[in-house]
């Protein structure tokens, strides 16, 4: 019914300002980052794109320099497969921004074959879920000085199709490419949650979303007749700036600050599932990531 109500209400649109503010956005070289960007330099933000790849993000960022008409738009390298580089990044941060208004953790690698990252965790939860959670560990301070502040972590409804499986989180004793990005997915919705209530009346505020089916260079990993379906259902998808309206929503609107914790999808509210609600396994999640980046979180 949410989504029905969705489609009949009016496109959301908000001429809200963000002179003084800064805005850190991950895998903003494409995609729906790309145009996230785009729209909140127009704002008026000061933009630090983390890419991985740094060709494709310089070339990015002198785009979005181009559209936006700003020129507070910077590059910065981050490779969220990387523990390393995902704590020099911060410390880059950290030490060279007086301030960070607005995290937006949007990249992501999507259905991809089995692989592992730097720090041997199964790819697409290293990337989306453990990538993020400690990039976000290491920026709160500075975040929490900057409040208010929010942090986006862009999700997908895919995330109701997933489970958490704390005994074999990195796949290794089976892999399903789309079961292990659904748990991506819905640990991206259960670490808002967690996050939402440890940031209590810090004035920091948190939220996941659905962009929409998004015609991305995410599909590259699906299979031929994956990619055939898609080519039929592309009429309904969204394009990349339209599968940017959600994230742009949540790091903006202005009635959402006194929210935390919340998924939405088309500009709205939108109910997650089940598991998506669990505190018992969110806290689970939680601890497990913690030990397993070797953090303490306060």
């Amino acid at each position: 019914m949410q989504a029905i109500r969705n489609v009949f209400r009016a496109a959301w649109s908000s001429a809200e300002r963000l002179e003084d503010k800064t805005v850190l956005i991950t895998g903003a070289n494409t995609g729906i980052g790309k145009e996230t960007a785009i729209d909140l330099a127009k704002r008026g933000a000061k933009v630090i794109m983390a890419c991985r790849d740094m060709e494709r993000g310089e070339a990015a960022a002198k785009e979005v320099i181009e559209i936006s008409g700003s020129q507070n738009v910077v590059c910065m390298k981050l490779d969220l497969a990387d523990s390393k580089s995902i704590r020099e990044f911060a410390e880059a941060i950290n030490q060279g921004e007086p301030k960070l208004n607005i995290l937006i953790n949007n990249a992501g690698v999507m259905v991809c074959p089995y692989g592992k990252t730097q720090d041997g965790f199964e790819m697409q939860i290293g990337v989306n879920h453990f990538g993020h959670f400690l990039l976000t560990h290491l920026l709160i301070d500075l975040i929490k000085r900057s409040a208010p502040g929010r942090i986006v972590t862009v999700s997908s409804m895919a995330h109701s199709w997933g489970s958490i499986n704390l005994e074999d989180i990195n796949s290794e004793k089976s892999y399903d490419k789309k079961s292990a990005y659904s748990q991506s997915k819905l640990a991206n919705v259960l670490f808002t949650r967690s996050l939402a209530k440890k940031l209590e009346g810090s004035g920091v505020t948190t939220y996941s979303l659905h962009p929409g089916v998004v015609q991305t260079d995410l599909w590259r990993h699906l299979s031929g007749p994956q990619q055939f379906a898609m080519k039929i259902v592309s009429p309904f998808t969204k394009s990349s700036s339209q599968g940017a309206r959600t994230s742009i929503y949540c790091a903006v609107e202005p009635s959402l600050g006194k929210e935390s914790g919340g998924y939405y999808s088309d500009c709205a509210p939108a109910s997650c599932s089940a598991a998506g609600k669990d505190d018992v396994l969110a806290q689970k999640l939680w601890d497990l990531s913690c030990r397993m980046l070797s953090v303490t979180w306060e």
